[in-house]
C-alpha cells in the first residue's frame, strides 16, 4: 500500500510496498510514485488511470511495476482518490493484490501489442495517443469498458468478480 499527494509523490509506503519494491522508505518518501515504473508498462494506461482519479473515480488497474534491484512485479493495484473536508482530492490511496498468473499472462500479452504501438512514435503525446487508440480498439473488441475489461480477465483466471459498485 501506498500512499501519495495529488501530484503523486509518494508520503507513505508500507513494509509490504518496500519488500516488493526493494526499496527502503527514506528511498521512496518524497519522490514521483512513477519511480517503479517499468518500461514495459504503457503509458496510455498511466493515462487512464490519472484521468481517472483526478475525476474522482477509483480505478482496478493491471501494473507491471520496476523493484529497485531491476525486477519487476505484477500487480492488480486498486488506486483511490482521498478527499478533504471540502470535498477536493488531497492525494490518491494505492493497494496492490497479487494478480492470477492467467491474468498477468493474458495482460501482458494485450499490453506489448499497446506497448508496440506506442513505441513506433518518437514524441511521447503522440506516443500516449497511439497506445489509447490501441486500447479503446480492444476495448471495442470485447465490447467493454476498462473496468470491465480488468474484471473479465480476473474472471476468466479464476479471480471473484469485482466489488459492487466498482464499475463505471
Amino acid at each position: 500500500m501506498s500512499k501519495t499527494d495529488p501530484k503523486g509523490i509518494i508520503r507513505y509506503a508500507n513494509s509490504v510496498f518496500l519488500r516488493i519494491s526493494d526499496y527502503v522508505e527514506e528511498d521512496v518518501l518524497g519522490r514521483p510514485h512513477n519511480l517503479i515504473r517499468h518500461p514495459d508498462m504503457p503509458r496510455c494506461v498511466f493515462r487512464l488511470l490519472w484521468e481517472t482519479l483526478e475525476s474522482g473515480q477509483e480505478i482496478f488497474a493491471y501494473i507491471v511495476n520496476l523493484a529497485a534491484d531491476g525486477a519487476h512485479y505484477w500487480v492488480l493495484a486498486h488506486v483511490t482518490p482521498s478527499f478533504g473536508p471540502g470535498g477536493e482530492i488531497v492525494g490518491y490511496h494505492s493497494n496492490r493484490r497479487l494478480p492470477d498468473r492467467r491474468a498477468v499472462d493474458q495482460i501482458a500479452s494485450i499490453y506489448a501489442a499497446i506497448l508496440a504501438e506506442e513505441r513506433r512514435h518518437t514524441a511521447a503525446t503522440a506516443a500516449v495517443d497511439a497506445g489509447t487508440a490501441k486500447l479503446r480498439e480492444v476495448l471495442a473488441a470485447r465490447g467493454q469498458t476498462y473496468d470491465e475489461f480488468v474484471w473479465s480477465i480476473g474472471q476468466e483466471a479464476g479471480t471473484p468478480a469485482a466489488p459492487t459498485g466498482v464499475a463505471r
